[in-house]
């Protein structure tokens, strides 16, 4: 993908930045891992503190450091996780800040707006999350709403996006403007997803995402989702799975086709003392670790594992030091990085075929 801060190879996992950080993690040690592209959060952005300032500020990249690739979601997740604190119209979503208990009116004109402002590569199109469970007649409303607001951030979009993209001081960007993608949603029907996914190519965005997922649904239905969307989607641009998941997920959908996934999982499990090695999933907390001198993983090169070992990683979660959750976020993100660029290596001859095809990749 060619982006206004970066080349992104695919398939590629994309830490996710809450509130303009990856927790825990400084932006040069991401970089170091080998991060191209991480998540900002429209929502708490917005709320705090404020696209407004972020704008005058020289844009998000320049405000949290971060040279490289970033994607802003839309929004409509965080708002969908509120529950009580919203009221869903044609118009928008009205919802109550969850700081303060303010008011405020999200709408896909909005959406974008904040979006272009805080300067993201790649902007999310407005949308509704299905909730799971859902039957067939609320899952047939929300897609009416979100393909709805599917054409009214394209129309805003197109008319309002930044021409010149927010720069980085000394470096030179690929002359790329920002992007939008559209959201195939549709619950957990075949026929929804197919309807929401056709309509999307028709209004033709830069890339697509299938959203609604991870929302509480066993795994088989997850896979059984992707695996019936993923044709539908236009192959010769960007195909994204939000919100996934465990590393052999991300490695089971890379290899189905999809080029970009987040999720907060690697840091979040890391706070609360979970690491993935090559050995499988390790409770750093357990006891048996207590006098191990042996690094979390000893495959792993990251620079958890070149410095410190299981004994003092559990020392530190369980005393509650910080540094604990930091140190874990650091392998758990090197080894979902390294997980993804060892499989764009075992997918490059097909690439290589490809393009001597004459293909275009997105």
């Amino acid at each position: 993908m060619y982006l206004p801060h970066r080349t992104v190879e695919t398939p590629v996992f994309m830490p996710v930045g809450t509130q303009g950080t990856v927790k825990a993690v400084p932006q040069q040690t991401l970089e170091s891992l080998g991060a191209q592209i991480i998540l900002g959060n429209t929502y708490h952005l917005y709320l705090r503190p404020g696209h407004e300032l972020i704008r005058q500020l020289g844009g998000l990249h320049r405000f949290i450091s971060w040279p490289q690739a970033m994607l802003t979601d839309s929004g409509g997740f965080q708002v969908f996780s509120l529950a009580g604190l919203r009221k869903l119209t044609d118009e928008g979503v009205r919802f109550r800040s969850h700081l303060d208990g303010s008011s405020h009116l999200f709408t896909p004109e909005h959406s974008m707006d904040v979006q272009i402002a805080l300067g993201a590569d790649i902007c999310m199109a407005f949308d509704e999350c299905t909730e799971y469970p859902a039957d067939e007649a609320r899952a047939k409303e929300s897609l009416r709403v979100t393909l709805a607001w599917a054409e009214r951030s394209l129309a805003h979009f197109r008319a309002h996006a930044e021409r010149v993209p927010w720069g980085w001081p000394g470096a030179e960007l690929n002359g790329q403007t920002q992007s939008l993608f559209g959201i195939v949603q549709g619950g957990m029907y075949p026929h929804l997803r197919r309807e929401s996914a056709e309509r999307l190519v028709e209004m033709n965005f830069d890339g697509y995402a299938i959203g609604g997922l991870s929302v509480g649904e066993p795994r088989e239905l997850t896979r059984q989702v992707i695996a019936e969307t993923l044709p539908l989607l236009p192959a010769d641009k960007p195909r994204y799975v939000m919100g996934v998941g465990y590393p052999d997920e991300i490695v089971e959908y890379a290899r189905m086709g999809v080029d970009m996934m987040d999720c907060v999982i690697p840091t979040r499990a890391a706070r609360h003392g979970l690491l993935f090695t090559r050995e499988g999933r390790m409770n750093i907390k357990n006891r048996r670790f207590a006098d191990d001198t042996l690094p979390p993983d000893p495959q792993c090169g990251c620079p958890t594992c070149q410095r410190y070992s299981r004994a003092y990683l559990r020392h530190l979660m369980q005393t509650g030091e910080p540094l604990g959750g930091t140190l874990g976020s650091i392998h758990n993100l090197a080894f979902y990085l390294d997980t993804m660029a060892r499989l764009r290596a075992e997918l490059a001859p097909d690439a290589a075929s490809a393009i001597a095809a004459g293909e275009t990749l997105a």
